[in-house]
């Protein structure tokens, strides 16, 4: 606010750190979707159960990105501001009508490495799909490929976090920039971003989810008690990982047999991130309209069924909402300084989006259970041992 022009001076801090954000997509996505799909013979195993939980998985996220997409376009919040950069050369190739044969012909790379060298994440999801279910179908003979890709995605789960140690100079740096060439009237449309978040998290938490747990008849107090405890540690420290202990020992009390609980939860790390999906499909069309890009609901639709797939290669880690954000803004030719400009409110809607994934798969694992007839009316939690275990766990 004081020295706009030392702040502007800063881009290149902000840059670099946006740069190492880059850089993750392509082996995270690797490492993730080929030892997943490649460990696919679990599924199998699961048969009944597997099958109801992917379905109820897909039904879930196509929801969420549906509500973040109709909440980010009546609110609008990104209007009114200016990015500049790639916006303009990217409004004709957005406006343009975009067929179902051009997508689909899109989406199948000639060449993986170039993919990867344009960071195009919807040609990324599809070989490694492929060469996954490709690990899986040979067998024993792919065990060191896939053991590599599980090498690769451990890695880059650590690179990630020593990337992160980077974010408070980073988003230092790019709020600095934001505030130093827009002015602080920018701050008014980051909040609208936030409000905008945490409105459409709550709709699809009171909507969805509240709903889903009507319809299997669980009891919502009794669910209540056992999912506070994992919900608020998720929402404070902004990992869902944090919170994965508490929440399978809370589910098994809350009466759900260990094997639902074993798979369906730590399976939603990968395929049911509500939350991030909402938020994903949110960010991209901000920052669409922060840059003043005119986009199409055939585009939107097709953002989000690309967001359907990129979305499950997202790591249950802090800020890794942000690698998928920046594949998806390369992919639909969006301005990558978007980043920058939400980067310094991100703090705040990763505590939402991320205590929302967890809760979204608490509520997964108690609504597959009733599917398969668990009478959780008549088992469950003790609230007293509920509250044991929090107070434990708080101390």
């Amino acid at each position: 606010m004081f020295f706009p022009h030392l702040a502007q001076n800063l881009a290149p801090i902000s840059n670099i750190f946006l740069r190492l954000i880059k850089s993750i997509v392509g082996p995270l996505l690797f490492g993730t979707l080929v030892y997943g799909i490649s460990s696919a013979g679990e599924l199998k195993t699961m048969g009944r159960i597997a099958l109801k939980a992917i379905t109820y998985f897909e039904v879930a996220t196509t929801l969420a990105l549906v509500i973040g997409l109709t909440v980010v376009n009546v609110l609008q919040p990104g209007a009114g501001l200016s990015l500049a950069g790639e916006s303009a050369s990217a409004v004709p190739a957005l406006a343009k009508p975009v067929s179902l044969t051009g997508v689909l012909e899109h989406a199948v790379p000639a060449n993986i490495f170039e993919a990867l060298t344009q960071g195009d994440v919807l040609q990324m999801v599809v070989f490694f799909f492929l060469f996954g279910a490709a690990c899986s179908a040979i067998g024993p003979k792919a065990q060191p490929v896939v053991a590599f890709a599980a090498a690769v995605a451990e890695v880059m789960f650590r690179y990630t976090k020593y990337v992160m140690y980077l974010a408070p100079f980073g988003v230092g740096a790019a709020i600095a920039v934001t505030i130093g060439s827009k002015g602080v009237g920018v701050l008014f449309s980051l909040g609208k971003l936030v409000g905008s978040l945490y409105l459409a998290e709550a709709i699809f938490v009171l909507l969805v989810l509240g709903g889903a747990l009507s319809v299997a008849r669980v009891p919502l107090h009794r669910f209540f008690l056992a999912a506070r405890q994992p919900f608020l540690l998720a929402f404070s420290t902004a990992s869902s990982e944090a919170a994965l202990p508490l929440a399978l020992e809370n589910m098994e009390r809350f009466g759900i047999p260990k094997h639902i609980v074993g798979f369906v939860l730590p399976t939603g790390y990968s395929f049911n991130l509500d939350g991030s999906t909402l938020y994903l499909a949110l960010a991209s069309v901000f920052i669409a309209q922060a840059a003043g890009v005119h986009m199409p609901l055939g585009v939107q639709i097709t953002m989000m069924l690309t967001l359907m797939l990129t979305s499950k290669g997202v790591a249950a880690v802090p800020r890794a909402s942000l690698v998928i954000l920046a594949g998806t803004l390369t992919t639909f030719n969006l301005p990558k300084e978007g980043i920058a400009l939400i980067l310094g409110v991100d703090a705040l809607m990763d505590m939402c989006r991320t205590s929302v994934n967890l809760l979204g798969n608490c509520v997964a694992t108690a609504v597959i259970a009733r599917w398969e007839g668990v009478p959780l009316s008549s088992r469950g939690v003790q609230p007293e041992l509920v509250e044991s275990e929090a107070q434990q766990v708080g101390q």
